[in-house]
């Protein structure tokens, strides 16, 4: 399934570690942006205050109480990214992915690099 042709507004990365660093991040600027609605900021903030509560949807069901703090936390994401201005979001992303790009590309620089010793094997002191 190609994530570009669903129309979401934050491309797909890689791996879902990668995804989950992109979203975080792109969360966190977002929440610093002056053009970002207060009022829209309250939701990540929300779904973490739920996320840290004892109060849950499901209680009493070993294994299936996490499922509605995970489901709340990645509603709140979706949602706030969504209501954010687009254009924003998008400037964000660009910059998130283009430094990720440099990142790689220091790293695959990197691994050109051999490191070794020089030995002089003809004897000869200088």
């Amino acid at each position: 399934m190609n994530k570009k042709s669903s129309g979401s507004i934050v491309p797909s990365q890689g791996g879902i570690l990668q995804e989950l660093t992109l979203h975080a991040k792109l969360i966190l600027r977002l929440m610093g942006d002056r053009r970002v609605n207060p009022l829209v900021k309250l939701i990540p903030i929300i779904g973490l205050v739920y996320w840290i509560s004892p109060i849950d949807l499901i209680m009493g069901i070993p294994g299936l109480d996490a499922i509605d703090d995970v489901a709340i936390l990645w509603m709140a994401q979706y949602m706030f990214i969504e209501l954010c201005p687009p254009d924003v979001v998008s400037e964000l992303t660009k910059n998130l992915i283009s430094n990720n790009a440099i990142v790689d590309e220091v790293r695959a620089q990197a691994d050109d690099i051999v490191d070794g010793e020089v030995v002089d094997i003809t004897g000869e002191q200088k």
